[in-house]
């Protein structure tokens, strides 16, 4: 049992980010299936909808429940959420441009590619929070 305890602490911000990155991932789903499926958005429009969404819930449990950022301090808040959405922007934008080849221009099922799309994304942004963003100085 120590052992466990031990690896869950060594790893802990990988679990916490593995968790609160899927409760991103279904906040992105669900807000993408609503857009697309429901009010018949474009595909395009609707994951900008659902990346927005997303990107705020990310921000709002990242910070200080997987990088441990409980200064919430102007002097700390500001360059802190600058970085996290700019890398964001970035990995958005693969996002989007994934989506976009592959739903609008090759017709691909777009649940299924929302989820691909989902997990390079997750990884992507886990390398940016942790070597740009939450970093400890």
């Amino acid at each position: 049992m120590e052992k466990i305890i031990q690896l869950v602490k060594k790893y802990w911000s990988i679990i916490s980010y593995v968790f609160f990155g899927a409760v991103t991932t279904v906040v992105n789903l669900v807000v993408y299936y609503i857009c697309y499926h429901m009010a018949g958005l474009n595909s395009d429009l609707s994951t900008v909808i659902a990346w927005v969404l997303a990107v705020l819930t990310a921000f709002l449990t990242n910070k200080p429940f997987v990088f441990g950022s409980h200064d919430w301090s102007v002097k700390v808040l500001l360059p802190e959420a600058g970085s996290f959405f700019g890398c964001r922007l970035g990995s958005g934008l693969v996002e989007l441009v994934l989506m976009h080849v592959t739903v609008e221009m090759l017709g691909w099922p777009g649940m299924l590619m929302k989820l691909l799309a989902n997990v390079i994304v997750m990884i992507l942004n886990y390398v940016a929070s942790k070597l740009l963003v939450f970093r400890k100085k």
